[in-house]
């Protein structure tokens, strides 16, 4: 079997981000199955690299965090051309996989379905249109039916739809009645990522002797709703708690959340710029906590951000804003706190109990890394996803 991924985000551990389309292409790989993926960079050439028995396909399409929604948009669809047309040239492709975000990939994958009788399985990570559209982005009437039109022609053209939540999974099976569905989350990488005592030499480098952290990790943009985790730094500095915040990552908001830290006169924040997979280990080493944060918005509550499977792996307590499955799934094991973003001080409330109780901090900090390895190992999950393209053949 030869299995095509249409992912414009693939990254490698070396590069660092979110590594979720390599995982996937590592568990086809690892089960004999031909893997190639079409993906874009921000260099100037198009080149093809064979990584981990993995093809990649890399093609001159600019993309970053820090971009608007135009010039996004602009980079989808030139994606969406160019993956098209490599995608052509390419012999003896049996299954796409074809992974959003953006919604608009389902656009190339229905081509190659049509054009070249291949067809593919779609991935939702996020709800497409409804993130754009409650957040404010999108808001002409006509633009939002076109869209949610295409949502569901794409799910119904498609083999099977792989949803990243269980929320996803139910609102595919709404939206688009029939749908074969399956839930594949993200991946907690327990081999890579594993509880272990804070390097005294780390500690030393980060600046956080003595010191109780909270990392945020991941994309730093309007949805993440950001300013709330400076609140949390300015209530704990305030109080005089011995707290260090780390904000790591890279995005639109980075700029202004600087200025902002700057104002606030901010001495327990510390911005990291965006790294790699080696130095996001690092700072987890150091981490106490592992912080997770969104603008109240309904949408956004149904995720399956990468950083709560590495903060699970790695054995941290997790702190989240927002409600959905994940609220409840670290209330069931106990492994971490909703914090409310409309309390200011619930925060500083809710942390100072770990903070004088380091048996409760280290009894939930356990209870991550048991879910991690019992629900959401890369091993577990990538037989699981293996298994999709097994039973195909």
């Amino acid at each position: 079997m030869k299995v095509l991924i249409l992912h414009q985000h693939f990254n490698t551990p070396q590069s660092g981000g979110a590594l979720r389309s390599y995982y996937l292409a590592k568990a086809l790989t690892d089960h004999g199955i031909e893997t190639v993926v079409i993906t874009g960079h921000n260099e100037k050439d198009e080149r093809t690299e064979y990584i981990e028995g993995i093809e990649i396909h890399y093609l001159p399409i600019a993309y970053e965090n820090r971009f608007g929604f135009y010039k996004r948009s602009r980079s989808f669809i030139n994606y969406i051309i160019q993956s098209v047309r490599v995608a052509g040239t390419l012999k003896g492709v049996d299954v796409c996989y074809a992974m959003s975000v953006p919604l608009t990939i389902g656009l190339a994958a229905i081509w190659l379905k049509k054009q070249h009788k291949i067809p593919y399985i779609f991935e939702v990570g996020d709800l497409w249109p409804d993130a754009p559209i409650q957040i404010g982005v999108i808001k002409n009437y006509f633009f939002k039916q076109a869209l949610y039109s295409l949502e569901k022609t794409i799910y119904q053209q498609a083999q099977s739809v792989v949803a990243l939540s269980p929320m996803i999974k139910d609102a595919i099976v709404k939206k688009a009645p029939g749908t074969n569905v399956h839930l594949i989350p993200n991946m907690a990488d327990t081999a890579f990522y594993i509880p272990e005592s804070k390097n005294p030499i780390l500690e030393n480098k980060f600046g956080v002797s003595n010191k109780f952290v909270v990392s945020y990790i991941g994309a730093i943009g309007y949805a993440n709703g950001l300013d709330y985790f400076l609140e949390c730094a300015r209530n704990c500095q305030k109080a005089s708690l011995p707290v260090h915040f780390f904000l790591c990552g890279d995005g639109g908001m980075a700029t202004r959340l600087q200025q902002s830290s700057k104002t606030l006169r901010l001495n327990n924040l510390t911005f990291i710029p965006f790294t790699n997979r080696d130095g996001v280990k690092e700072l987890l080493n150091v981490t106490d906590a592992s912080f997770i944060c969104y603008k109240p918005l309904p949408v956004l509550e149904t995720g399956s951000p990468n950083k709560y499977f590495d903060g699970l792996a790695a054995g941290k307590l997790i702190v989240i804003n927002f409600g959905g499955w994940i609220k409840d799934e670290i209330e069931k094991y106990s492994c971490g706190f909703y914090s409310d973003s409309k309390q200011p001080t619930d925060f500083t409330q809710k942390i100072q109990v770990y903070i004088n109780s380091p048996a409760l901090l280290k009894q939930s900090q356990l209870a991550s890394r048991k879910l991690a390895e019992e629900k959401y190992s890369r091993v577990k999950l990538s037989e699981a996803f293996s298994a999709i393209f097994r039973h195909l053949r």
